[in-house]
């Protein structure tokens, strides 16, 4: 998370995000991303968008909006299959549920009208800042804390 976001953050002058290219992909490096990013995923249990929108944009060069609207697809599928996976395991707060599905819709139209006004340079850099303070972070609590808060 360290190493993606300070790539992120360390923009070229030339604002080449902004500029509209022809989109040339390298399958076998995103199919070896997609599987080290579910693996990474699988074995912290959270953390996908912090790893698939960096992967995305570093290694697949999809401009940032892009990446996110890829990462948010991507994350709606594997959380669609791990709450099925726990519906007959775990008691549902149903009442819970409804009221933070219906806040992160809200939140999804508010942050997409918010986008049009944000330049695609400004939201990488934005995000790289993000989760470079997320993954001191999460250093700092796994080195100094280890276990607490833990599953």
């Amino acid at each position: 998370m360290v190493v993606a976001s300070v790539t992120m953050i360390r923009t070229k002058k030339d604002k080449e995000d902004e500029i509209e290219q022809k989109q040339v992909f390298n399958y076998p490096v995103i199919l070896l991303e997609g599987a080290v990013v579910g693996m990474l995923t699988g074995l912290v249990g959270a953390g996908g968008g912090f790893l698939i929108i960096p992967a995305l944009v570093l290694l697949s060069k999809l401009p940032m909006k892009q990446a996110v609207g890829n990462s948010l697809l991507i994350i709606a599928a594997k959380s669609l299959i791990g709450f099925t996976g726990d519906l007959g395991k775990h008691i549902m707060d149903w009442k819970l549920l409804i009221i933070v599905t219906v806040l992160a819709i809200a939140g999804i139209f508010i942050g997409n009208s918010m986008s049009k006004k944000v330049s695609p340079v400004a939201l990488k850099k934005s995000f790289g800042w993000f989760v470079l303070v997320m993954g001191i972070y999460i250093i700092i609590k796994e080195l100094l804390f280890p276990g607490v808060g833990g599953h």
